[in-house]
């Protein structure tokens, strides 16, 4: 194996596991029931391109009994250095959230509800939990990912994939990890993509040996 197709296959290996798939934020990770009081303890983190810009994006409380906008949350700035944002429900000024990158008023409603991401020309994700009965809108992607237990989040299993399925692309994380994407010791990646992970690099490793 060159040297040339070895730098080649670590920059597409570089790529899968850091660069998105999307060219805006996406939902990473919500903490919509804290226990015990919800206030300065519950966030909302949005996972993206290290400085790409949040100008123009707003955040919506989706009431999952009418469709009603409940809460409205204007965004403005950058994407910290790691792509990760942690928003940090603001309790008189300040926050119990580790790692918070902004502090606002983000205590979400409990389930059956929706949190939508939109700009302008409509909406960039979505996320809908709990169970919506007959008649209750969901404003989520696919079928509503399931309604997290009094101080669990919901996790995407992997930031930089979006199936369009809330249910299929989030999971309930006990001990939730705002700021800290993706979360593989705790949530694993699908099975093909570390096979095609533990491919390469059994590829790469062959081609090591082989040119000395």
């Amino acid at each position: 194996m060159s040297r040339s197709f070895s730098a080649l296959s670590c920059a597409c290996a570089i790529s899968l596991f850091t660069s998105p798939a999307f060219a805006t934020p996406v939902i990473s990770e919500l903490l919509y029931d804290a226990s015990g009081a919800d206030a300065g303890a519950t966030f909302v983190e949005l996972w993206g391109t290290p400085g790409e810009s949040l100008d123009g994006l707003v955040l919506e409380g989706i009431n999952g009994s009418n469709g009603a906008v409940y809460k409205s949350l204007n965004l403005s700035g950058f994407l910290p250095a790691d792509g990760v944002l942690v928003i940090g429900d603001d309790d008189g000024g300040s926050t119990s959230i580790a790692n918070a990158d902004l502090i606002a008023d983000i205590d979400l409603q409990n389930g059956p509800d929706s949190l939508v991401l939109r700009d302008a020309s409509g909406i960039l994700d979505a996320l809908g939990y709990g169970s919506f009965d007959t008649g209750e809108v969901f404003a989520g992607e696919g079928s509503a990912a399931p309604d997290a237990p009094a101080g669990s989040s919901l996790a995407r299993l992997a930031p930089w994939m979006d199936t369009d399925d809330n249910s299929a692309d989030f999971v309930v994380l006990a001990t939730p990890t705002p700021g800290s994407v993706p979360v593989a010791s705790t949530v694993p990646l699908p099975g093909g993509l570390w096979l095609f992970a533990s491919g390469l690099l059994s590829l790469l490793m062959r081609g090591r040996a082989a040119g000395g």
